[in-house]
């Protein structure tokens, strides 16, 4: 199983540049990917321009939206011609882990339909397809650029719904389950692989997960910082998500053993800090 690192863009007290050291030293400390997390209203780095200052500094760690938010983003065609961008930056190099979230003060922030999200959804990966495809949108022919990865960036569809089932074996390349442990993992996954062999998919379906983590003396007090703050709009299950996170080196080795047990391709594990010590301390424990 391979094992990638969150960026720090979600966490307020980071700096642009802690984003940049922390990319520049998962990529040479051996991580398979490096992660963003999407959201509108808090106090967060932007998605995308994330994404594309990473690719820049960084020429081996895969970049892996882990998970980028689609509808509230507008139509298909600006959001497939601003990932084909990232991605030629990175030099093919882009995982595009994407759903329809669930925060209605992301979609009311950006004038969106919170209701109407997953009608809208689905038009923008049918359109992903048609433009990385090459389709002609004008006098000048298909958006461009070209994709760098044959078809475009590998799709990785979040969301445990029917819904996002069918929407991995439809358009996606694989599933990424978002925090909620390895058996909510297990679950779904089986429910995926089953789909995705009924609709007559060739070969396996990618399943990836993320996790949180802090480690060090101060590990309890980074995780309940961090994640109560991010979470706060869940009221008390904020609690159980800090409680979850990983917080010793015994139980983030025992939770990547069992996440490979499960049959999990890629753990993504976020921080709580943005201290250089927390990405040092994980790639130890690799």
């Amino acid at each position: 199983m391979d094992l990638g690192i969150g960026l720090p863009s979600t966490i307020p007290s980071a700096t642009g540049q802690d984003v940049l050291s922390w990319a520049r030293e998962a990529d040479t400390a051996g991580f398979s990917s490096v992660g963003t997390i999407d959201r509108v209203v808090y106090g967060n780095h932007e998605t995308i321009p994330t994404l594309a200052a990473a690719a820049a500094v960084t020429s081996r760690v895969r970049l892996h939206t882990a998970i980028l938010i689609a509808p509230f983003r507008g139509n298909g065609t600006l959001l497939a011609k601003q990932l084909a961008s990232v991605d030629s930056f990175a030099g093919g190099r882009l995982t595009v882990g994407i759903a329809v979230g669930g925060r209605e003060d992301d979609y009311v922030s950006t004038g969106s339909d919170f209701e109407g999200r997953g009608a809208a959804f689905d038009k923008q990966l049918t359109e992903f397809h048609e433009v990385w495809g090459g389709a002609a949108r004008g006098t000048a022919g298909p958006v461009g650029p070209s994709p760098v990865q044959p078809g475009g960036p590998p799709l990785i569809i979040g969301g445990t719904s029917a819904a996002a089932i069918r929407r991995t074996v439809t358009h996606g390349a694989g599933w990424m389950a978002g925090g909620g442990g390895v058996d909510m993992f297990a679950g779904t996954a089986d429910k995926v692989r089953r789909a995705w062999t009924d609709a007559g998919r060739d070969g396996k379906p990618r399943l990836a997960a993320l996790g949180y983590y802090a480690l060090g003396p101060e590990a309890d007090s980074l995780a309940s910082g961090y994640l109560r703050d991010y979470y706060a709009f869940l009221g008390d299950f904020a609690d159980q998500i800090a409680a979850g996170a990983l917080k010793t080196e015994a139980a983030v080795r025992d939770t990547i053993s069992r996440f490979a047990d499960a049959g999990c391709d890629e753990l993504i594990l976020f921080p709580s800090s943005p201290d250089l010590d927390q990405l040092r301390r994980l790639a130890d424990l690799r």
